[in-house]
């Protein structure tokens, strides 16, 4: 190894919850900067703590549920803070002795960036910023992501970091590695243009089960609950053929059949974006399975859309609805009326999705929001033959919502990110109730 290339180790770390689960979660960003650095000449090494196929642990199918699956979990002390939850407290991920055993494993890094995920997860992020400075104690250690982002001056005070840095990481991480290893290269990728980026670094991963994909970035929508305009101010699309290279590169390379579409917009502009991408898809020929998670807009499915998407491969639906009180609509976004979801139901029926397919995101938990509304919500989703899918409110700074939050939780949401875990409901002046969590689970089926 050319002893002049610096080293730099990316760490996705644990998740310290109540609950946690890898539905299709890839730390997509901090392995796009991988593949940045890796392109510059960079010696890079990469731990997931959240390795699911660690060498070390139990054997699992990792095509089981399309890529899904439960991670490696060891019960912890609850923060004292959330004393009053009565539910078990987890770190998710492999165990902190695999973790030190590969940090002990590899050189000695130059510079070690750490991402983060839900800012009410900053307990992972701690612990393994901890356990790199007892092995690595004159490393540089920069943390980035979500939390780091939403929570930064938190971040600056509590997460262990020698410094948090902010804004797309894609933007400015040659300067770091630069300003903290002396190694500078001449700048392959445009940042402006999604186009040029290397594809992320699955590879480094130990298995391939499925791939997340970006075909574009940020989202024209301004909802009163999502902080996805402060994270990506700028919306970024790649073209349809960048999009469609990268799935034949996965799938043709490393057998890749589950894709899972990580964008906040995904059918906007579709005449241009999502229409191109799925038609050509289908020319390829090759039989894969789609998930969108993240949710697609309602509003721009149209019995075409419908079409195409059923016929690429989409399996997995989610709906973007929120609330079917569309008379309170204003109080959310601006993103669907009853007419619209109306429609977009049949069209997807009418294109051959079935009810277990497709589901609509109901929010829960709301400030002030009512049981009844939630009741309500569901009814009118069932009606429509699709699932209703509940997820629980995390209050989240800087977005519109956070005010309104602040003043309704029984918690101070401002002293600390770990009492925005949507999982307590924080946002109800009455203590958890796994009664209400119950209830809800009923009235959807689940």
């Amino acid at each position: 190894m050319n002893k002049d290339v610096p080293n730099i180790l990316l760490v996705n770390p644990w998740i310290c919850d109540f609950a946690a689960y890898d539905f299709w979660a890839k730390p997509i960003g901090i392995l796009t900067l991988a593949s940045i650095l890796r392109r510059h000449g960079f010696s890079v090494y990469y731990i997931d703590c959240l390795d699911r196929f660690h060498p070390k642990a139990a054997k699992t199918d990792p095509f089981a549920r399309f890529g899904r699956g439960h991670y490696i979990k060891t019960t912890i002390a609850r923060p004292e803070s959330l004393s009053d939850v009565p539910r078990k407290y987890s770190r998710y991920g492999i165990k902190t002795e695999w973790f030190k055993e590969y940090l002990l494993s590899i050189p000695k890094p130059d510079l070690v960036l750490v991402t983060s995920i839900m800012t009410y997860w900053y307990k992972g992020v701690q612990e393994a910023i901890k356990i790199i400075k007892e092995i690595f104690p004159d490393t540089r250690i920069v943390l980035g992501g979500i939390y780091a982002n939403l929570c930064h001056d938190h971040a600056v005070a509590h997460s262990g970091a020698d410094s948090v840095a902010s804004g797309p990481g894609t933007y400015y991480i040659l300067k770091l590695a630069e300003k903290h290893t002396g190694f500078s290269a001449g700048l392959k990728y445009t940042p402006e243009d999604l186009d040029s980026y290397p594809y992320p670094a699955f590879d480094l991963q130990h298995k391939i089960n499925y791939i997340t994909v970006c075909s574009s970035i940020g989202c024209p929508f301004s909802c009163t609950y999502c902080a996805s305009r402060f994270l990506n101010p700028r919306i970024m699309l790649r073209s349809p053929e960048s999009v469609v290279d990268e799935i034949k590169y996965w799938h043709d390379k490393y057998m890749v059949n589950d894709f899972v579409f990580y964008d906040d917009a995904l059918l906007v502009n579709s005449e241009t974006h999502a229409i191109p991408i799925l038609e050509k898809i289908i020319q390829t020929g090759m039989k894969l399975r789609f998930h969108t998670p993240n949710a697609v807009h309602i509003r721009e499915i149209s019995p075409k859309i419908a079409r195409l998407m059923h016929k690429a491969g989409f399996k997995t639906l989610r709906l973007g609805l929120e609330t079917a009180a569309f008379e309170k609509r204003k109080d959310f976004d601006d993103k669907v009326s009853a007419d619209e979801f109306t429609r977009a139901a049949a069209c997807l029926k009418d294109a051959g999705f079935t009810k277990n397919q497709v589901g609509a995101y109901l929010l829960a938990g709301l400030p002030g929001q009512t049981t009844a509304s939630i009741e309500n919500s569901i009814r009118i989703v069932l009606e429509k033959n699709i699932t209703p899918v509940i997820a629980y409110y995390s209050p989240i700074p800087h977005t519109v919502m956070w005010g309104k939050a602040v003043k309704s939780s029984r918690y101070d949401l401002e002293a600390d990110p770990v009492f925005t875990n949507n999982s307590i409901l924080p946002c109800q002046q009455e203590p958890f109730s796994w009664e209400k969590i119950s209830y809800l689970k009923n009235l959807v089926g689940s």
